[in-house]
């Protein structure tokens, strides 16, 4: 029997997120694994009137190609996706895998060539979602793997999934329309700073963000949501930042990140485990030592760091900001194969600033602040 949670996710992200209309052309991808999601996805949007064409990938299949392919086939462009990507209207994808450690075993070098392999659809998927022209919505689907990853039965983890998603009240779209609401007082504050300031552990760090636009994430891109970020200015970043949590890469875990930033740019970077892959990470081109985004977690359902950055970068008391591949949408001008986030605890100490003034303490956003700019 079908979890009726899941049916609720699928309609939310349908009729919601991705707002499908009659004649929409609608991608639907996932792993093998997650095809229950799948078939709930493709019966809303089928209802909403749209064409739905699916890809089911083969996480055995997958791994194949990672571990047995020349370093010439790993950066050959994925045609299919390209394709596809130019033409949808609307993607909807899911994670959830049956082995989250896959890769711990395979070489960084592989890692890092795969990811160049991705740079023509990635480069289709960044100017579409800059321009509007596609929707897209990333989810997840609990599985046993992902489940072991959170430390978590699979039961307890799907309480996690959808409780993080507001999936077991009532009314989830009026939820997560409360949360839109209050992040655009925060984006209305935000949008004509020019600089921010973060304090926390073994971190100060300035952030141009002159001119660049904060964005609402209230579960029309990634869900379950809870976020507010900006592209920062890309020769605008200086200091250093020490990540608290592990920064997972397919499947990788890099612990102990520290980075040093003059101009934009990361001139030092050290990791207590994984920093060959953290070196590797940062020279798979140009864009890839500078940052694309600069965010505020939001959502105090997510207490727990489950090693699944749809989740983490979301907790309540953190920030996170990602190197590479920058938002359009924000006014964000790098350009990147990759975007990966790292997080940071604001909730022992933590201060940030805007442009001098203090409005966010402890993990949490200065409420007076609001009121003192009726907003």
């Amino acid at each position: 029997m079908t979890d009726p949670r899941l049916n609720k996710l699928a309609k939310l992200l349908v009729n919601y997120s991705a707002e499908v209309k009659n004649g929409d052309f609608v991608l639907v991808q996932c792993e093998d694994v997650s095809e229950p999601w799948m078939v709930e996805v493709v019966k809303e949007a089928v209802k909403a009137g749209a064409h739905v064409e699916t890809v089911l990938n083969s996480h055995e299949v997958s791994q194949v190609k990672i571990r047995y392919s020349s370093d010439e086939q790993l950066q050959e462009e994925n045609f299919m996706q390209k394709v596809l990507l130019e033409k949808a209207d609307v993607w909807l994808t899911a994670w959830g895998t049956k082995n989250t450690k896959a890769n711990s075993n395979v070489d960084s070098k592989k890692l890092q060539l795969s990811s160049k392999g991705a740079t023509s659809w990635r480069k289709i998927y960044s100017e579409r979602m800059g321009d509007g022209s596609l929707r897209w919505c990333g989810t997840q689907f609990p599985t046993y793997a992902d489940a072991q990853e959170a430390k978590m039965s699979l039961s307890e983890y799907e309480e996690f999934v959808y409780g993080a998603g507001l999936l077991d009240s009532e009314d989830p779209v009026a939820e997560w329309k409360k949360v839109s609401a209050y992040h655009e007082r925060w984006i209305k504050y935000l949008n004509d700073k020019k600089e921010l300031h973060i304090i926390s552990e073994e971190t100060d760090i300035k952030v141009n963000i002159d001119e660049r636009k904060w964005i609402n994430c209230d579960g029309k891109v990634n869900f379950p949501d809870g976020e507010i970020f900006t592209s920062p200015v890309e020769d605008g970043i200086n200091g250093h930042i020490t990540f608290s949590f592990p920064g997972i890469y397919m499947g990788k875990e890099i612990e102990g990140i520290r980075l040093e930033i003059k101009n934009g740019k990361v001139v030092k970077a050290t990791a207590e485990k994984g920093q060959e892959l953290l070196e590797s990470l940062l020279e798979i081109d140009e864009g890839a030592s500078r940052f694309g985004e600069v965010a505020i977690g939001t959502n105090y359902g997510i207490k727990k760091f489950t090693r699944n950055m749809l989740f983490d970068e979301k907790i309540g008391g953190t920030i996170h900001m990602a190197i590479g591949d920058s938002m359009p949408e924000a006014g964000g001008k790098n350009k990147s194969t990759i975007h990966w986030d790292m997080l940071c605890d604001m909730r022992n100490g933590g201060k940030i600033y805007a442009d001098g003034e203090l409005f966010y303490e402890n993990g949490r956003l200065i409420e007076p602040i609001l009121e003192k700019y009726n907003l």
